[in-house]
């Protein structure tokens, strides 16, 4: 089976390269040509661990292609994933020109029978719209489907995600389409990964409310260790204690600075805009929006009470990304503590293996040090943002004595209280005694 992907953003390259894996021929496409002659070359533009390693394979193998025309794609394939971005606007809502716009194109170019897929991440009601633009567009009346697969890749672990998932999310009103789209999967079925076969709506739905679930349960653990720091418990036996029920699960359960990244800020926001339409209250998700900026306000509340005054202290920020193992800056806890930080004329170094290209973008002006102790050398205090394995295992004696004083903010409870404190250190973590 040949497949075009349009778009080869996150979701698309990573969706592009792992079909190729299991041997079929893929064709992707972006209108930028820089980035197509990167990928040409088997270099991936951003940061995924074994991503350009499996990407090199494929393209020297033949099994998958880069190309600039969506024409290209559309003649070559019998399904083709739209896998373009859906940003958020101003209300939240989810932006859908950039699907709509390629659903368009792809109908303009229509010769035989196709599956349309949507793999970005869009609103309930948008299949139905495509069809709607495609069948206007299609002036030569070709046979098509639309179908709903919605991706739920874990960036630094979407192959793994890719190649054994929890479950595949198959939406269709057509027989035929459902049967093409369990044939591209079908190297899934050998591993008995489960199939959820849905109408559009529903498929559509499942993503949001998979992604929305999420947040409210990391906003819920971070509202426990508040509670827990008032009456003396531990977030961390709280957790355990929780996530030992099967009902409930240990995963998700795990206080910090808030939850960040191109997902959960963007799928919530969307899924109230979505209830609202509806006029359905969803005051569960709107909780957990309203909790995840308090707990972002709370962590420099914390510093701010340990340093009394920011002006001209240097602050050593240790990671930017919104999780470890990926170069993803998008909605970071890091980068309000910046810009707050920023706004009380803070000095800040920062140090981060991956995202610090990315973060120049934004913040220039920032000292980018080469190494965590760098970052440390000299700090009136430390935050540590993201548990990269890096951040870990630091030499803590060295960090000590590379501090100008040491006040450490553990906002991902890495370290020990009571050793670090035996140490010497002035310690603050999220919700232990």
């Amino acid at each position: 089976m040949n497949i075009g992907i349009i778009g080869t953003g996150y979701v698309g390259l990573v969706t592009g390269t792992c079909f190729a894996e299991f041997g079929i021929h893929v064709t992707c496409v972006d209108k930028d040509e820089n980035k197509i002659e990167t990928l040409k070359r088997g270099e991936v533009p951003f940061y995924e661990p074994g991503l350009e390693e499996l990407l090199k394979r494929n393209v020297k193998e033949g099994r998958i292609k880069f190309v600039t025309e969506i024409s290209e794609a559309v003649k070559s394939s019998l399904v083709i994933f739209i896998a373009v971005g859906t940003p958020p606007r101003g209300d939240g809502s989810a932006d859908l020109q950039f699907v709509e716009a390629v659903a368009a194109e792809i109908a303009e170019n229509l010769d035989d029978y196709k599956v349309i897929v949507t793999k970005s991440t869009v609103p309930v009601g948008t299949g139905k719209k495509l069809k709607d633009i495609i069948s206007k567009v299609n002036v030569k009346k070709i046979s098509f489907d639309v179908v709903s697969n919605p991706e739920f890749l874990r960036e630094g672990a979407a192959i793994e995600d890719f190649m054994r998932p929890n479950r595949i999310v198959i939406g269709s009103d057509s027989e035929q389409a459902t049967s093409i789209m369990k044939d591209l999967y079908r190297p899934l079925y050998l591993i008995e990964t489960p199939f959820v076969i849905t109408n559009v709506e529903t498929s559509e739905l499942i993503k949001y409310a998979s992604n929305a679930f999420l947040a409210v349960k990391i906003s819920f653990i971070n509202e426990i260790s508040v509670l827990c720091e008032k009456v003396n418990a531990d977030v961390h036996d709280v957790a355990k204690g929780m996530g030992l029920d099967r009902r409930i699960g240990p995963k998700f359960l795990h206080p910090g600075p808030g939850f960040g990244g191109s997902c959960f800020p963007k799928d919530t926001r969307a899924l109230l805009s979505l209830a609202s339409d509806n006029d359905v209250p969803v005051g569960i998700v709107h909780a957990a929006i309203e909790a995840n900026e308090r707990q972002k306000e709370l962590m420099l509340t914390k510093m701010k009470e340990a340093l009394g005054d920011f002006r001209d202290k240097v602050i050593a920020i240790l990671g930017l990304s919104f999780k470890p193992n990926t170069d993803d800056i998008r909605e970071a806890p890091a980068l309000s503590l910046i810009e707050s930080l920023k706004g009380e004329n803070a000095i800040i170094k920062v140090y981060d293996p991956a995202s610090m290209d990315n973060c120049k973008e934004i913040f220039p002006d920032l000292h980018y040090a080469e190494s965590p102790y760098e970052a440390l050398k000299g700090a009136d205090a430390a935050a540590l943002v993201t548990e990269w394995n890096l951040f870990r295992n630091l030499n803590m004696k060295k960090v000590k004595e590379t501090m100008k004083s040491p006040l450490f903010f553990d906002m991902r409870n890495v370290y020990e209280p009571s050793k670090m404190r035996e140490m010497g250190f002035e310690y603050y973590s999220v919700g232990r005694r």
